[in-house]
């Protein structure tokens, strides 16, 4: 039988087989013909259009937040990642499973199984993402220990005490990459007067961002060309790390006060466990220079990255499918 896991995220997706690791890991994009609404494009392809189409083209990603916002949009993109990872055989209906944000509404969690059901799945699973992080990052979640994991990812911050299987305390916030990618194009119009893209603002991100702001000989600078927002002209101009730690600053204290507020809520026992063990980071936010500084410093609670951040999700997801009696409490199921 086979069985497929699939890391459905906003920005990237994710699609783990067992036995073979992760097959697919693409832009979770696609480009839609205005015209006939056919899918022209999925994944990196259709990333490389973001911004530079025409009007009949239109790429766009179908997941906003972490949940699904363009319900026939995701169902195509499905397909297409079902159909590579059954290698286009179409008679073979497999079982997956789908981590999504443990703060979705019952909706939400029935629309992502009718998707998967509709893209092809002969069974559809649902994991939480913070038990699929933590699954991922190696973490015992079965044992009767606290385990704090902070999983960051393209539209969510995902926050959770795990004990015995289960999620003891928990929140969600749609603070993610694609928020802070925002900040910094929003900080940058204001202070530069310089309009820059989505992608570009991801990889100012990447190159020079920091949570906390640098020592002297640390820091960093990059060219950014955009358009002036004067002139209406391209232009280049140099910004620095701490532009881009000050255009994060609201987004980060936004996740800071979801982790307090998770640890507020862990009961006095669980808290005892985090605080000997500390927080796990997984999650391409996760990435971000000093975050784990940054979250040690304001909560108290030391605070380590996960090996492969990017991956644990999409790696606890399989793990999770490949041991479903094992899991069974933590797993939502629906045929």
């Amino acid at each position: 039988m086979r069985k497929i896991a699939i890391d459905l995220g906003t920005t990237y997706t994710l699609v783990h087989v067992p036995k073979r690791g992760i097959i697919v890991n693409e832009p979770s994009v696609v480009a839609i013909s205005a015209i006939d609404h056919k899918v022209l494009a999925v994944g990196e392809e259709a990333r490389e259009m973001i911004g530079r189409t025409p009007d009949t083209i239109i790429a766009k990603r179908p997941l906003k937040d972490g949940v699904i916002a363009d319900y026939k949009t995701t169902e195509s993109m499905l397909k297409y990642f079902i159909s590579r990872a059954t290698g286009g055989i179409r008679f073979f209906r497999p079982e997956v499973m789908i981590a999504v944000p443990a703060g979705i509404t019952s909706t939400e969690r029935r629309a992502v199984i009718d998707a998967t059901i509709n893209a092809g799945a002969k069974g559809a699973y649902i994991i939480k993402q913070p038990i699929a992080a933590a699954l991922g990052a190696d973490i015992p979640i079965g044992s009767a220990s606290g385990h704090m994991i902070v999983e960051m990812g393209g539209g969510t911050s995902e926050i959770a005490v795990i004990s015995l299987g289960g999620i003891v305390a928990n929140t969600s916030v749609r603070i993610g990459g694609t928020r802070l990618d925002a900040s910094i194009q929003d900080y940058i119009k204001k202070k530069y007067n310089l309009a820059i893209g989505e992608r570009t603002a991801e990889d100012i991100k990447i190159k020079i961002g920091s949570a906390l702001f640098l020592d002297k000989d640390e820091k960093m600078q990059t060219d950014v060309k955009g358009r002036d927002m004067v002139s209406g002209l391209p232009k280049t101009l140099t910004v620095t790390s701490d532009d881009i730690t000050e255009a994060l600053q609201n987004d980060l204290q936004g996740i800071i006060a979801a982790v307090k507020s998770v640890l507020f809520h862990t009961p006095p026992e669980l808290s005892a466990d985090v605080m000997d063990k500390g927080m796990v980071l997984s999650g391409g936010t996760s990435l971000l220079r000093n975050i784990d500084k940054l979250l040690s410093q304001a909560t108290g609670v030391p605070a380590m990255i996960a090996d492969d951040p990017l991956l644990c999700v999409a790696r606890g997801t399989g793990i999770a499918l490949d041991n479903l009696e094992a899991y069974k409490l933590s797993i939502l199921s629906s045929k």
